[in-house]
């Protein structure tokens, strides 16, 4: 695999869970959803009382 591939692979990693050909809106809304979980975990890590409530 060369640099470049492995540059754009990196790049579009993200956009993994996004299915082809999904406009906008739905890319907004998966990285949302995804960013809005990661948040959840990092604060039950930080407190975790936050999943027994």
């Amino acid at each position: 695999m060369s640099n470049t591939t492995r540059r754009s692979d990196d790049l579009d990693a993200h956009l993994a869970e996004v299915e082809d050909g999904a406009g906008c809106t739905e890319i907004w809304e998966t990285l949302s959803e995804r960013r809005d979980g990661d948040a959840q975990e990092v604060d039950s890590e930080a407190d975790p009382k936050a999943d027994a409530e």
